[in-house]
Parts: C-alpha cells; structure tokens; sequence
C-alpha cells in the first residue's frame, strides 16, 4: 500500500490532483493548456447555441448551467497563467538602452 504524499490521491489510481499549478510551464504543458482552453471555449459556445434552441425551461436551465461552468474553468485557467506569467515577467530584467 502507498503512502500518501502532500497531493491527495483519487481513489480510481490516477494521478494526483495539483493543488497549486506549477512554477514552469513546459512546452509540452503550454500545448496542453491551449487545447483545454479551446475545448472549454468550444464546449461553452455550444452550450450557449444550444439553450438557445431548447424549448424546455428545465433543459434550456440545465444547459446554461453546464456553459457557466465551463466558462468558469477556462476562466480559472486563464486566470493562474495571467497570475504566473506577470510574476515571472516581473524578473526579467529590463532593457537599458535601444541599440
């Protein structure tokens, strides 16, 4: 049996659940992210098309719903590399002069 580190372990075996994003952004992990940002942004214009559509109120509010949450995941997202990347951008030295 494994013990527990400090990311908690799901229950199904797959990898642990990050509490904090990580300090780099690989290439590899930027490509990632984009693909999860479009699928997110995708998913949330068609829920939006969708329940449009609907004519049921329950299903056109259940669709919403949906769209709302995947909004707020891209957002969540955007937000941590907004956050990590004005961090790092703040050490980077800045030039002096025009050459």
């Amino acid at each position: 049996m494994q013990s527990q580190g400090s990311q908690p372990q799901s229950q199904s075996g797959q990898q642990p659940v990050m509490m904090q994003p990580p300090a780099v952004i690989t290439t590899k992990d930027l490509s990632y992210l984009k693909d999860e940002m479009s699928w997110l942004l995708l998913a949330t214009k068609k829920c939006a098309h969708f329940a449009a559509e609907c004519q049921d109120a329950e299903v056109k509010q259940m669709i919403d719903q949906l769209g709302q949450m995947h909004q707020r995941h891209y957002n969540t997202i955007l937000s941590h590399c907004n956050t990590q990347n004005t961090q790092a951008m703040a050490g980077i030295p800045k030039p002096t002069g025009s050459q």
